[in-house]
């Protein structure tokens, strides 16, 4: 599986963006919009042809609608997370629940409600891309939980994090964390057993708590607990979630 790595952190305008649309004017619209930002984008108008575009191009970042024909954007979304780790930004006309769900689980890390704000998009696209280039020297508990004698290991029992190599292994498999699931365990793991709210994840990992959908969080803790365990991030209920020690 891909590990996605920009290649100028820092510089996310610079980044290779995949568009898959399959409105004409939409498409057009978006991806000139994107190019004046400083973006380099490619384009397809069905699932099929964007998951074709997306082997051949090893993009960035996937910017998808929901509905596309041949494949959907929930199909493409799945279809891609079974060899990229790429950040996914989906786009729903409707913003209901089920779209918005559906997107998550399938391995989204983010969505936004067409149609939207120019600012927002863009913002949402950099936030995503920030996260995917992520790179703390250390995960240094906030509490005084040590690691390693170099500080850039952390345990939590079975559950090992190097945050210099920035790898995250179980019962010594590594296993494949998105950006955004890395970025949400680098966060417990600096506040080990310190209860973290919704809105403060929100806030910390996708940058825009203006939104204030909390769906989003709670989506990518049931996919980072099927990762690391169930047991491992506790809810608390009315409040939000820990990391347990």
């Amino acid at each position: 599986m891909t590990h996605h790595r920009l290649s100028a952190p820092g510089a996310p305008a610079e980044a290779r963006l995949l568009l898959v649309e399959d409105d004409e004017v939409i498409r057009n619209t978006v991806r000139m919009l994107l190019e004046r930002y400083g973006f380099t984008v490619a384009t397809a108008a069905d699932g099929l042809t964007g998951l074709e575009v997306f082997r051949e191009t090893d993009p960035d970042l996937l910017l998808l609608d929901v509905m596309l024909p041949d494949l959907d954007g929930i199909g493409l979304c799945r279809r891609v997370r079974e060899f990229s780790l790429a950040p996914i930004l989906m786009m729903s006309a409707r913003g209901d629940t089920l779209d918005v769900v559906s997107g998550l689980e399938a391995g989204a890390d983010d969505y936004v409600v067409k149609p939207c704000e120019s600012a927002v998009l863009v913002a949402r696209i950099r936030s995503l891309l920030r996260r995917a280039s992520f790179s703390p020297d250390t995960v240094a508990g906030r509490d005084g939980t040590a690691g390693d004698t170099d500080g850039t290991t952390v345990t939590f029992g079975d559950l090992t994090i190097d945050t210099r190599g920035m790898e995250v292994r179980r019962d010594g498999r590594t296993l494949a964390l998105t950006p955004t699931e890395l970025r949400m365990l680098l966060e417990f793991a600096a506040s080990p057993g310190v209860v973290l709210e919704r809105r403060t994840l929100l806030s910390r990992v996708w940058d825009h708590a203006w939104h204030g959908d909390t769906r989003v969080v709670d989506l990518h803790v049931q996919r980072l607990r099927a990762k690391i365990g169930a047991e491992r991030i506790e809810t608390v209920r009315g409040f939000g979630y820990k990391l347990r020690r």
